[in-house]
């Protein structure tokens, strides 16, 4: 669908270079709710995310017009994400050409060429919720928690390739 523009260079010189995006998943019960999440890579900010009980392109479009809106409308972004059907379908492809995006993509099946929202994900379950009991949560509770922990990693959460700043920190600083 995309060439892999990015490959793996995760650094960006300036705000809204290059940004990357992913779906995880947060299973409590017998439900499960999909975060998808867009990282500019300039200071590792989430800079936008959405909660869906589906993992369907709607959820992906969503999530890239509060990205769009949070920063304004940039033009010329790289935005790179995997091969998953959210993100070849025609419908995200569309709204990510009119929207003037450099449209990038990891390789088939390699999640190392997206490693920085991987970890981010991965970062997200770990802090979050590894002491929780998930038979426990709510969908509310779930939505409240993911929302708390990106607050806290956006504006508190320091960050050794930050120089020791937080992602909103060292967008200030950078300013």
């Amino acid at each position: 669908m995309a060439p892999n523009i990015l490959q793996r260079d995760f650094t960006a010189s300036k705000p809204n270079e290059k940004w990357v995006t992913d779906i995880t998943y947060i299973q409590y019960g017998s439900e499960t709710l999909y975060v998808s999440s867009i990282m500019d890579l300039y200071n590792n900010e989430i800079i936008a995310y959405k909660l869906y009980n589906h993992q369907q392109t709607p959820l992906v479009i969503d999530t890239l017009e509060e990205a769009l809106i949070n920063r304004q409308y940039p033009e010329g972004v790289i935005l790179h994400s995997d091969q998953g059907s959210v993100y070849t379908s025609y419908a995200y492809q569309n709204n990510a050409k009119k929207n003037h995006f450099v449209s990038s993509m990891s390789r088939r099946g390699n999640c190392w060429d997206n490693a920085v929202i991987e970890s981010f994900h991965s970062s997200l379950k770990s802090e979050e919720f590894q002491y929780i009991k998930f038979n426990s949560l709510s969908n509310f509770n779930v939505v409240e928690k993911v929302d708390e922990y990106i607050k806290h990693y956006n504006k508190e959460r320091i960050q050794e390739k930050l120089d020791y700043l937080t992602p909103k920190e060292f967008g200030v600083v950078a300013a």
